[in-house]
């Protein structure tokens, strides 16, 4: 008999990663497509869904999956629904019936859904850094902030499926900038990639003080990064503050859920030669005594590509 399959999907503000997973967790193939072309989902699905049966039959993989996993900006893993997703250009303040409208457009393959950053959470769990550890937080850095929170070895989903947006945490900065989910002073609006791009250009705006970024007429988290490792003072000062910001809020975290690890994924944690001293400074400054120096920080050992994926697609072998 031909070894089951099964699918994991990772939906980002700017694309969506597929892949094809088998039971010793490979991804076998995989593809990925963009997320933010679209004003409405139907048309997403029916790319989404194209993009799938390409990989499927590509892979020689028709009739052997088993189920498909998501992991998804706002996604509710007790409704298969995605709800109110601001980061998704067809997302909004709408619901979403994703895993239903996907598992129709999959010929009937059932489809469960989830938070992108639990998914995260799985996948590290699984297979990466996380490993052997049953109460860590995962925040992924990317275009926004997320958070998968796993306490004695389980997701923390809460009554409506909702509970771990860390990245909407509104205390790190009083009457801050306005943030995409219509609050102000989130985490998400300063130390996502977007927001840290934003705070290079607003010192900028303000002083007169020499960059490499001066030259940028769109300034994003790579160019920062890029100058930084050339020795330019404003980018380090702008990863400096952005690191002191998350320590912060790290103490925070840390305190109702006390976690053997913050395990930090998604493009900006590529930055951790930046990232790792202002966030390990702060934090053990801002942090109770009882757990100073306990908290490790810890950064991904998975493709990025690969953690969501594998995370999503576990969801799938419960199908």
């Amino acid at each position: 008999m031909a070894q089951e399959l099964v699918i994991g999907i990772d939906i980002g503000g700017q694309t969506t990663k597929c892949g094809i997973v088998d039971a010793r967790g490979d991804v076998i193939i995989q593809t990925v497509i963009r997320t933010d072309t679209y004003n409405d989902v139907a048309p997403y699905i029916a790319e989404l869904s194209g993009a799938l049966k390409r990989i499927i039959a590509e892979s020689g993989s028709e009739g052997r999956i088993r189920g498909i996993g998501v992991g998804a900006p706002n996604g509710n893993y007790y409704k298969g629904e995605i709800e109110n997703a601001v980061n998704l250009t067809w997302g909004g303040t709408r619901t979403i019936e994703f895993a239903k409208l996907l598992s129709e457009a999959m010929d009937g393959i059932p489809v469960s859904l989830t938070n992108d950053a639990n998914a995260a959470a799985v996948g590290e769990m699984t297979y990466g850094a996380a490993r052997g550890m049953k109460n860590f937080i995962m925040i992924t850095l990317g275009t926004g902030v997320g958070s998968g929170i796993v306490v004695d070895g389980k997701v923390v989903y809460g009554h409506d499926g909702f509970a771990g947006e860390l990245g909407h945490t509104c205390s790190v900065r009083n009457n801050g900038r306005l943030c995409n989910c219509g609050l102000t002073g989130c985490l998400e609006a300063y130390c996502s990639a977007i927001g840290m791009a934003r705070t290079a250009r607003e010192w900028l705006d303000m002083s007169d003080e020499p960059s490499a970024l001066r030259s940028l007429d769109k300034i994003t988290s790579k160019d920062v990064y890029d100058a930084a490792k050339e020795g330019d003072a404003l980018s380090l000062k702008v990863f400096d503050y952005t690191g002191t910001m998350l320590g912060q809020a790290f103490a925070n975290f840390i305190a109702f859920s006390a976690p053997e690890a913050i395990v930090l994924f998604g493009g900006l944690a590529r930055a951790k030669e930046f990232l790792r001293g202002p966030i390990e400074s702060a934090m053990n400054a801002s942090v109770l005594p009882l757990w100073r120096g306990k908290v490790k920080i810890v950064f991904s050992q998975l493709k990025e590509s690969d953690a969501a994926i594998l995370g999503a697609s576990a969801l799938a072998w419960e199908l």
